[in-house]
């Protein structure tokens, strides 16, 4: 969700025919692929296990991406060194959820709240700079835990719609525990557009996307050449995907740290795991990054 609004500065000045209003026609239909469940998810990482072993991550994790009609989808797989019951505490609590996510460059504000005994996430996506919240677009996501048990946990968050012609917006995140105290994660992250969210899609990887790349290789590089990645709209939703995967990692890292601690640990590992693929993520210094998420996160705890 990140480049919807370096979109919207950049299809603002492009869509200005009217007529077009009447060419946008309904987008397809999506939602995502539903959860594997607990015996697919033990299949998976037998079969990922190369994968896991051995990768340019420099670590347990696998990202893959899939990009068919008009629907994106990016997973990541990893092991992480968390007992699967303080990964099914964290990740079953909305509250912390939102702790999670404003992690996240563009995730300018998160509360969780009850609405027709239902729990939802008021989530608000802005630019990457400290500005004001009224800026930032409204995506309300439906939080469900779909299943919370002693060996399997699924987590799903889903959003009828968003800005500029976006619809279907899914987080999936579905666990299982391994031994010597670690869990076996799977985060899937997804949208769909129409033909307005194309267009502007088509103009952001024209103008303020260009060259940007995601992380799947496409081709051998060259000698003293750096290796060629995918582009385009895999390239954001894999770039987007690694973010999401990202907060909840370092999350669950800081709540190692004592509450108080808590915030400062996960920011610092966010932009610091997030600086490991500078290449791809890399979007401001750490100064400007501390001092945007600390006053943002002191607004998402005292706004009425």
């Amino acid at each position: 969700m990140w480049f919807i609004h370096a979109i919207q500065r950049v299809a603002r000045y492009a869509i200005v025919l009217p007529f077009w209003l009447g060419l946008f026609m309904p987008a397809w239909s999506a939602g995502g692929s539903p959860a594997l469940g607990p015996a697919a998810l033990r299949a998976k990482l037998v079969a990922l296990g190369p994968q896991l072993a051995s990768n340019q991550f420099q670590g347990p994790l696998y990202l893959t991406s899939t990009e068919r009609a008009e629907q994106m989808e990016g997973d990541v797989y990893a092991l992480v060194k968390h007992p699967f019951g303080s990964v099914s505490a964290a990740l079953s609590d909305p509250g912390q959820w939102c702790d999670m996510l404003i992690l996240h460059l563009n995730i300018k504000f998160c509360r969780a709240r009850t609405a027709g005994g239902a729990t939802q996430l008021d989530v608000r996506i802005g630019r990457k700079y400290d500005r004001p919240l009224a800026e930032a677009s409204t995506v309300l996501f439906s939080y469900r835990a779909a299943v919370v048990e002693p060996d399997y946990l699924d987590i799903e968050l889903d959003a009828a719609d968003g800005p500029l012609d976006t619809h279907d917006y899914r987080i999936l995140l579905e666990a299982i525990p391994l031994a010597e105290g670690q869990s076996f994660v799977h985060m899937r992250y997804s949208f769909s557009y129409g033909r307005t969210g194309r267009v502007a899609m088509q103009l952001y990887l024209a103008t303020l996307g260009r060259g940007k790349v995601g992380f799947t290789p496409v081709a051998a590089g060259s000698p003293g050449e750096p290796q060629a990645l995918v582009g385009g709209v895999r390239g954001v939703v894999e770039r987007n995907t690694m973010r999401y995967y990202l907060a909840i990692e370092t999350y669950l890292d800081a709540l190692s740290a004592p509450p108080s601690q808590r915030l400062e640990k996960g920011l610092e590992g966010w932009f610091a795991a997030t600086e490991k693929y500078a290449r791809q993520l890399h979007e401001v210094d750490r100064a400007a990054y501390l001092d945007m998420k600390r006053k943002e996160y002191q607004r998402q705890q005292t706004a009425p």
